[in-house]
């Protein structure tokens, strides 16, 4: 069997005896495919967990994932149920050590695209049928049907695509317990009421039932052992009519039952300035030195003029959420204030197209990459001297701590996962409504600051001397599993 490349030098640690076995069944997960920051955290909270827990990895058998996994040694197989065909499924082992099972469907899963839409921006039209199989494999996995000589004493699903698992154990009264992460509410997995017998939603069952739809989150939200989001401050929000999403009640009531609880994500050790290949390389490791030879060739490879004033970036999708319009509003005052503004990612076309033509119009100061590049984005983290998050809603973030570990402040909305990474004046700046005022006033605070380089040197000290790696998060995790298993056991 041809192992997977490694992706991180330090092999996960064996468990040590009697900390029990978890399957992380995700969608996503930057070794192979990678939309957002699930597949960072797919790649990065299993190998911290693997330090107390015998903890593997699901995930469907994309094209991106065969190729990495061409030589899969074929373990098992689910068994048809209801409208969901059966499927194989293979193991391989990651170059650092981590188990990894491939649920190989070629008809629902080997497309072109990505895990949830196709070539065109188009959700997937079968998106009911493929992700309730990976649910219903998680399950089998569970109970011990899948003909594989490893069963999991814990599920950890992660957001609507595998939060049916935890009903199929319920409906099938098998006692694995599950955790069932949110990381961000706003997808819910809403299918119309018709799918019901295709996917074996039992009759008599309403945990599913959302508004005569079918919700795969509402049903997970239901049955799931315990809940967790990624932030503390989201996990209040979401029990709050504003940031519910209509969900709000329940995960209220889960609440008040000791059932949800918000752990803030970490970020892997690929995050180091004098580490990062993406980087131009320091002789000395001297992190000013990096950041100032990163931001020379930013400027080089947008096209940026050379320039005394700040650079502020923007590296996200190019969506409402994320507060482009925003950005795109106040682009032109960091301009006629002497700043620079570089900005990458891809989204809606319309804001697509606004960034464009703000790029236009500001020639030499304004510079847009549509679509990602990875090292590109490591550059303008290291390369900036603020990063923008304006976004409406933020479950966790990960960009203001990649920000902050390369010494670029950011200047994000209060909300969420910003609210418990970012302190406002110290390792950046918050201001209180995603409105463009609210942008505007605090882009003047980060001029007022740029102009104070002793401040500015303090606030980035402030700022890289953050932790944010995984050991506390998983440690977080690890006391829920054994919590999950002790109120299952209790049940």
């Amino acid at each position: 069997m041809r192992r997977i490349p490694e992706r991180r030098p330090n092999r996960p640690a064996r468990p040590r005896h009697g900390q029990g076995s978890a399957l992380f069944v995700t969608t996503e997960m930057t070794d192979f495919v990678k939309t957002g920051g699930l597949g960072d955290v797919s790649a990065a909270l299993p190998r911290a967990l693997a330090r107390w827990h015998d903890i593997r990895v699901l995930i469907p058998g994309y094209p991106a994932v065969l190729e990495r996994c061409r030589s899969l040694r074929w373990v098992g197989s689910t068994r048809p149920f209801a409208g969901l065909p059966a499927a194989r499924i293979g193991h391989a082992r990651t170059g650092d050590g981590l188990d990894v099972y491939v649920l190989r469907q070629p008809s629902l899963f080997e497309r072109v695209g990505s895990p949830y839409v196709g070539p065109t921006g188009v959700d997937w039209s079968d998106n009911a049928t493929r992700f309730a199989l990976l649910s219903m494999a998680a399950a089998q996995m569970a109970m011990g049907a899948t003909g594989i000589d490893w069963c999991p004493d814990l599920l950890h699903l992660n957001d609507w695509p595998t939060a049916l698992a935890s009903s199929y154990l319920r409906w099938s009264g098998c006692r694995t317990p599950s955790v069932l992460t949110i990381h961000n509410l706003a997808h819910q997995g809403l299918f119309p009421a018709s799918c019901r017998a295709n996917l074996g939603i039992p009759a008599r069952s309403s945990d599913a039932d959302y508004h005569g739809q079918i919700s795969f989150l509402h049903a997970g939200l239901m049955h799931a052992d315990l809940l967790t989001t990624v932030s503390a401050t989201y996990a209040e929000q979401i029990t709050t009519p504003t940031h519910g999403m209509g969900l709000h009640t329940l995960l209220s009531r889960r609440a008040s039952q000791g059932r949800l609880t918000g752990i803030t994500n970490g970020i892997d050790g690929s995050w180091n300035l004098a580490t990062d290949p993406a980087l131009p390389a320091d002789g000395d490791g001297d992190p000013r030195s990096i950041c100032q030879r990163a931001r020379m060739q930013l400027r080089h490879e947008l096209g940026l003029d050379d320039h005394e004033g700040p650079i502020f970036s923007f590296v996200a999708r190019m969506v409402a959420q994320k507060g482009i319009d925003l950005v795109c509003e106040v682009g032109p005052q960091i301009v006629s204030a002497g700043g620079q503004l570089a900005i990458i990612g891809s989204g809606d076309a319309d804001m697509e197209a606004a960034v464009m033509r703000l790029a236009r119009r500001f020639r030499g100061r304004v510079a847009a990459c549509i679509g990602f590049s990875e090292p590109l984005a490591r550059r303008m983290f290291a390369g900036s001297d603020f990063l923008l998050m304006p976004s409406r809603f933020e479950p966790c973030g990960l960009s203001q701590m990649y920000a902050q570990t390369y010494g670029s402040l950011p200047i994000a909305h209060a909300t969420g996962g910003l609210v418990d990474t970012i302190e406002n004046g110290v390792t950046g700046l918050l201001f209180a409504q995603p409105r463009a005022a609210d942008l505007r006033q605090a882009l003047q605070r980060a001029f007022r600051i740029y102009g104070e380089p002793e401040l500015l040197d303090a606030m980035r000290c402030a700022a890289m001397a953050q932790r944010h790696d995984w050991e506390g998060p998983a440690r977080q995790y690890s006391a829920l599993y054994a919590k999950a298993a002790a109120r299952r056991a209790a049940a």
